[in-house]
C-alpha cells in the first residue's frame, strides 16, 4: 500500500457525549437546567439523532428527509439538517440550537481515539501517504491541528467542499489523486460499511472499525499498520 485514507468521525475521532455537548453549551451561554432535566434533554437530543457524530436518527422526520439525505453536500444543508433535528427537542432558549451546532465544530467537542496518533505517526515514518475523507459540512482541519495530528495528514477531502458525499467513488478518487496514489494500492479505513465501502468501486481495499466511545476502543486502528505491509 502506498496510501491510507481515513474517515473522521467514529474512525480517528469520537464526538463528545450528548450530555457533555449540552452541558458545555448551557455553561457557555449562561443557561441552567436541573441535572435530571439536563440528562433527560440530552437523551432526547441523542434519540432525535441531533448530535453530529453521534447516533443517526432511525428515520428522519418526513419534512427533513431530503435535506438529511444530502446534508453532507454543503455547509448550509448540514446545518439545516442538524439544527432541524435538534429543534425537535425543546430547549430553554431557541438560540441554543444554533449554539449546539457551533459547539460540535469546536476541537473541544472531539477526542482522538487512543491509537490514532500512534498509527498516523507510524504511517508517516514509513513514507505512506495519509488522507482524510469525510462526509461533513464544516472544516475539520482545526480539530486535527488542536489535537496535534495535522502534521501527519497529507490531504483532506471533505464532502461539502466538493459537493459529493460518500459512497460516491468520486470523493475517494479526489483523495487518491491528491496523494498521487493508484487506488489499487490504497487502503480506506472507516466505520460505515455503506459510506466508506464506496472506495471498493475504485479498487481500494477497505478496513472497518467499530464506532464506539474512545475508552472502549483503545487499539482498533493498530491492524492498519499490518495491512499496509
Amino acid at each position: 500500500m502506498t496510501a491510507v485514507l481515513f474517515d473522521f468521525s467514529g474512525t480517528l475521532f469520537r464526538a463528545e457525549s450528548a450530555a457533555s455537548w449540552l452541558r458545555a453549551v448551557l455553561d457557555e451561554t449562561g443557561h441552567t437546567l436541573p441535572e435530571p432535566e439536563l440528562a433527560a434533554t440530552a437523551r432526547a437530543l441523542e434519540a432525535a439523532g441531533a448530535l453530529p457524530g453521534g447516533a443517526e436518527p432511525v428515520e428522519p422526520p418526513a419534512d427533513l428527509a431530503a435535506v438529511w439525505a444530502a446534508r453532507d453536500e454543503s455547509a448550509a444543508l448540514h446545518r439545516a439538517a442538524c439544527t432541524g433535528l435538534s429543534r425537535r427537542v425543546p430547549l430553554p432558549d431557541p438560540g441554543l440550537h444554533d449554539a449546539l451546532y457551533e459547539r460540535h465544530m469546536s476541537p473541544a467537542a472531539w477526542t482522538p481515539y487512543p491509537d490514532a496518533g500512534k498509527v498516523l505517526r507510524a504511517l508517516r515514518g514509513r513514507g505512506i501517504g495519509v488522507g482524510v475523507v469525510s462526509n461533513i459540512g464544516w472544516d475539520l482541519r482545526p480539530v486535527f491541528r488542536e489535537h496535534g495530528l495535522d502534521a501527519y495528514v497529507d490531504a483532506y477531502v471533505l464532502s461539502y467542499e466538493h459537493g459529493v458525499q460518500k459512497p460516491d467513488p468520486r470523493l475517494f478518487a479526489v483523495a487518491c489523486e491528491a496523494l498521487d496514489a493508484d487506488p489499487r494500492r490504497v487502503l480506506m479505513v472507516g466505520d460505515n460499511r455503506v459510506a466508506d465501502g464506496g472506495a471498493t468501486a475504485l479498487g481500494c481495499r477497505v478496513h472497518f472499525v467499530d464506532h464506539l466511545p474512545a475508552a472502549q476502543r483503545p487499539d482498533a486502528l493498530l491492524p492498519v499498520l499490518d495491512l499496509v505491509g
